[in-house]
């Protein structure tokens, strides 16, 4: 008998929105190129390092536009899956990025508190309210999609954690105001940098995961086994291998040992059985099974290939 698959469609998700993220785009080169020039000249880092993390989100919601319209296109013979990772690609690449610019921003934010330099405070304050502004209208377009795409929220998190940097900064420049307390410019940023680790390693992690085909967290293999082995007709599950395509498509694949040379009508019920136990308690909506019969292999559950 050959392979036999079948699969579920999963529950819709709300549609990804480009224009959005063209909008978010535009937004950020905007505020990149205002903080920059305003960092050069006002001498504050932190408002340089925030312009460095502007550009960062630039590049990564170009990426996470590109990926977006990659998955829409059509699979082939020589892209059988289409570009079904194509967002998952983007939100490990952001994510890796966001880590790289916090490291640069650590190693400035140290040099800057060892030699504190006077800062124009008013320049800092302004632009920090207009990167606050335009953020936080990014944060809102990308919001909804974040809660069911990793890649949205790879891009969603760039524009969080750049408003809130640019909070950070806002407070650093009233500071610096009244106060004449330079130092902080260093701190905040050092401050930033922190977060930004923290935000991405998350990230990062996830992606990774899915990228090496590991099994999602919430998918107990041995359980899973143990329910398809009480199925009368079945004398073993073995070979199993379960993995995360996408956001939406997780895979079952198995090989079945059967008590008797069972018709392949038969098995078709079977195998429909198994669909519906794994779609409805595991959400596994890819199936992949290869029934067996007296077949000399490996019936270990895991079989390394």
């Amino acid at each position: 008998m050959s392979h036999h698959h079948g699969h579920h469609h999963t529950h819709d998700h709300p549609d990804l929105k480009g224009r959005n993220l063209v909008i978010s785009i535009l937004l950020n080169i905007v505020i990149t190129v205002a903080q920059v020039i305003g960092g050069l000249l006002s001498g504050s880092l932190a408002l340089l390092s925030d312009a460095l993390h502007n550009f960062s989100d630039v590049i990564s919601l170009i990426i996470s536009y590109i990926a977006n319209k990659l998955t829409k296109k059509k699979a082939s013979f020589q892209k059988t899956f289409g570009y079904k990772r194509a967002e998952i690609l983007a939100a490990f690449i952001n994510a890796a990025t966001l880590i790289i610019v916090a490291i640069l921003l650590i190693i400035e934010a140290v040099k800057r508190f060892q030699n504190p330099e006077t800062i124009e405070s008013d320049l800092v304050i302004w632009l920090s309210i207009v990167a606050i502004l335009g953020n936080g209208f990014s944060v809102l377009l990308l919001k909804r999609d974040s809660k069911s795409n990793m890649n949205m929220k790879s891009a969603y998190l760039h524009l969080l954690t750049d408003m809130m940097a640019s909070v950070a900064v806002l407070v650093g420049g009233i500071l610096m105001k009244y106060f004449q307390l330079y130092w902080v410019d260093s701190v905040l940023t050092f401050a930033i940098a922190i977060y930004l680790v923290w935000m991405g390693m998350d990230l990062l992690k996830d992606s990774t995961r899915v990228l090496m085909l590991f099994t999602p967290d919430s998918i107990p293999i041995k359980q899973i086994v143990d329910e398809i082995n009480a199925f009368e007709s079945i004398k073993n599950v073995h070979h199993v291998h379960v993995w995360q395509l996408n956001e939406d498509e997780v895979h079952l694949e198995a090989h079945i040992d059967f008590n008797e040379n069972i018709t392949l009508s038969q098995f078709d019920e079977i195998l429909h059985k198994i669909e519906d136990l794994v779609f409805k308690k595991y959400d596994i909506n890819h199936v992949n099974i290869q029934p067996e019969y007296g077949k000399d292999d490996a019936k270990d559950v895991i079989v390394q290939d």
